[in-house]
């Protein structure tokens, strides 16, 4: 949608199957990939396409909390945010792989390897967040890490299992691709006994994942994280917040107007 665009000057930074670039352009195109929702009481449906192993969408997410801050106290507009599963390497074993052989094949050099890290170390300290890539040995699989998120939905804590997840695998060093070690985040950020059987004791969730990962694709999203406004993509990329919530505010006013117009022509 054309009038839906955040500033030209915006950018940020994506990932997509290739690696993690800094200074993507964000892009703005319309997508019919995020399901509809009711949106009463809130200024939209914010869906943010992520995945786990994403070093730019926790960068991005520490971004959109600063936007979505801003938003509420300026504004007065608080968005429903619920966070969609992508695999930036559907491929991937279950078991994971070693994360230095892994990215020396990848990027063609471990020194490659390296200088891609520092630069997301540097955008990460800007924010306030601190990769430990010496810590992370593993690149793993992240269908279990979507399946804990997706479940974590219903109960309010989906945003906290989402950074808690990040928080374990950029920081800590945590393999998040076990099961056992993404049961005991869960715990930590504070879900219930229920929500985490339901994940340790089958596989609830995963056909859920998979459809949706294989949907967003089939809509033609390549890299993340991606933000989608009441089914409206409007931007790809760690936007930095000022843009974001530019953006934002933005979609919410035009896309408002649309539902305005709408319902006169339906009155008339």
């Amino acid at each position: 949608m054309t009038d839906d665009r955040i500033p030209e000057d915006a950018t940020g930074a994506v990932c997509t199957a290739e690696g993690c670039e800094p200074g993507a352009t964000g892009a703005a195109t319309e997508s019919a990939s995020a399901l509809p929702a009711d949106n009463a009481g809130s200024a939209g449906r914010l869906d943010v396409v992520s995945d786990a192993i994403c070093p730019w969408c926790w960068i991005g997410k520490r971004q959109l909390d600063l936007a979505l801050a801003e938003l509420a106290a300026r504004d007065g507009l608080h968005f429903e945010v619920r966070w969609l599963p992508f695999q930036l390497n559907p491929g991937m074993p279950p078991e994971g792989v070693d994360r230095q052989r892994y990215r020396e094949r990848k990027f063609g050099s471990l020194e490659r390897s390296r200088q891609l890290d520092a630069q997301v170390a540097e955008a990460g300290r800007a924010v306030g967040l601190e990769f430990r890539h010496d810590r992370m040995t593993r690149t793993p699989n992240t269908v279990e890490a979507h399946r804990l998120i997706y479940l974590a939905e219903p109960t309010g804590l989906q945003g906290a299992v989402v950074e808690a997840i990040f928080q374990a695998y950029f920081h800590d060093g945590r393999d998040i691709g076990d099961r056992a070690t993404l049961a005991a985040i869960g715990a930590e950020a504070g879900l219930d006994a229920a929500t985490l059987d339901a994940f340790t004791e089958g596989f609830a969730a995963r056909e859920e994942v998979l459809t949706e990962d294989h949907a967003l694709r089939s809509a033609g999203l390549s890299g993340v994280p991606s933000f989608v406004l009441d089914r409206h993509l409007l931007f790809s990329g760690a936007v930095p917040a000022a843009q974001m919530a530019a953006a934002l505010r933005h979609a919410h006013r035009v896309l408002a107007e649309r539902r305005r117009e709408a319902a006169g022509a339906q009155a008339g």
